[in-house]
């Protein structure tokens, strides 16, 4: 039995689409008593819920992480692994600076300047996730555009798993402020509500599991969030690609999490078969597949289309976190309008953007691509509006904002407006 299933069409987007919408429903369900534990006991339920879900036992002191310990975290690391840190940090930054938006003025009309403050948080709090394996180039995606926005205070969640001191080193290295051990859905609420020990934050960034997207979603509105971003998903549309290369692409986004989404779509029926082949190969060599071959196996498919119109249409219905375009050209590339990062040609690995290439992979997943990109720099900004409107600017407004205020019953305001007129 081939390990992808095969969909047909459109009719494929229903089922994929239907499947997420309801795992996350669920998730959500199973994290509402840990929201109200964490709001009402702060870090006792921190501690309580260490030790259940990560079998680790905890105290007040050992919450977060010590300035020493982070920097013996950092000397640990081997030289190849800091080098390879750097590369990527320099790559990060790089793009994070092109990505501010800037302050401007203008005088729109005689007397009537407008214009944009840019003005970065106080506190964000970066989740960086540490489960079959420790993800130190997430530390590195999130603390990093939020240290070039300008961001006074940056702190960092993390596990305490086994390997959580590379995640630990990798965030030292990136600048963080504070680092705690603590990890899950009760890692976010106490970055939205804060405890006796870690603070409240004014924004959350960084991917995670099902849990803790469902977390995110249910803390938004009491603080702000960057997006739902996990469980991952890849999307690789290609005609005449090379399996080898599309069979990895799809393990490598697999062997995040069971719940992990990997799709093909293709016009090409030999293609698919031998995509489903090589994948099946190269999982029998991974030497930990267990991961990988659950999210295959149930949220993998392979979705076969009749043209580039066809697949453009699942693609956009999808919005899939990252997009692979094996035979890119401009007028395919015009036709995408939903995805979170798009990966062009076959040497343009997803992996890379995973690492090394610059762009955050924190990436909107679920389908909410549709309404939103990746994370960068300037989501740890705000852009407050600002106006400056001199007597000779008010005089030409005056009566349209009158009456504008009359129409919708707002007396007030139109008084606002008629006692500035009787002094001009």
């Amino acid at each position: 039995m081939p390990i992808l299933r095969t969909l047909r069409g459109s009719a494929a987007v229903k089922e994929l689409q239907a499947a997420a919408d309801d795992a996350l429903l669920k998730a959500e369900l199973k994290v509402r008593p840990v929201q109200k534990a964490v709001k009402a006991f702060g870090d006792k339920a921190l501690i309580e819920y260490t030790q259940r879900f990560d079998s680790v036992g905890l105290s007040k002191h050992t919450l977060e992480v010590s300035k020493k310990e982070r920097i013996q975290a950092l000397k640990r690391l081997p030289k190849k692994i800091v080098a390879a840190l750097a590369t990527a940090g320099r790559n990060i930054e790089t793009y994070a600076k092109l990505q501010l938006p800037s302050e401007w003025k203008r005088e729109v009309q005689p007397g009537i300047f407008l214009g944009q403050i840019i003005r970065p948080l106080l506190r964000v709090g970066c989740y960086v996730p540490c489960g079959a394996a420790p993800l130190p180039s997430t530390a590195l995606m999130t603390v990093i555009p939020a240290k070039v926005a300008g961001v006074a205070e940056v702190i960092v969640c993390v596990p305490p798993k086994e390997h959580s001191w590379e995640v630990i080193a990798a965030a030292e290295f990136a600048g963080a402020d504070r680092i705690f051990r603590v990890g899950g859905a009760q890692a976010i609420f106490a970055m939205a509500y804060g405890t006796e020990t870690v603070p409240k934050v004014d924004k959350i960034a960084g991917p995670g599991n099902i849990f803790v997207t469902a977390a995110k979603r249910l803390a938004f509105g009491d603080c702000g969030i960057d997006m739902l971003a996990g469980p991952s998903e890849v999307l690789v549309y290609s005609n005449s690609g090379n399996p080898v290369f599309i069979a990895a692409d799809l393990l490598a986004q697999a062997e995040h999490d069971a719940s992990a989404r990997p799709l093909f779509v293709t016009t090409n029926e030999a293609l698919a078969k031998e995509v489903n082949a090589e994948a099946e190969k190269q999982l029998s060599e991974l030497p930990h597949s267990t991961t990988a071959s659950a999210s295959l196996r149930k949220n993998g498919a392979i979705v076969m289309v009749k043209n580039e119109e066809e697949a453009c249409a699942v693609i956009n219905a999808l919005a899939p976190e990252h997009l692979e375009l094996y035979e890119m050209t401009g007028s395919l590339l015009a036709k995408v309008r939903n995805a979170g990062a798009i990966f062009g040609g076959p040497y343009s690995a997803e992996v890379l953007g995973d690492y090394v290439a610059g762009p955050s992979h924190v990436i909107p997943t679920g389908g909410t691509a549709r309404f939103r990109g990746a994370l960068g720099a300037h989501d740890f900004v705000k852009i407050i509006t600002y106006q400056e409107i001199s007597r000779d600017g008010f005089n030409s407004l005056a009566d349209a904002a009158a009456t504008l205020a009359e129409t919708e019953g707002l007396l007030a305001h139109k008084h606002a407006v008629e006692v500035r007129k009787k002094q001009c």
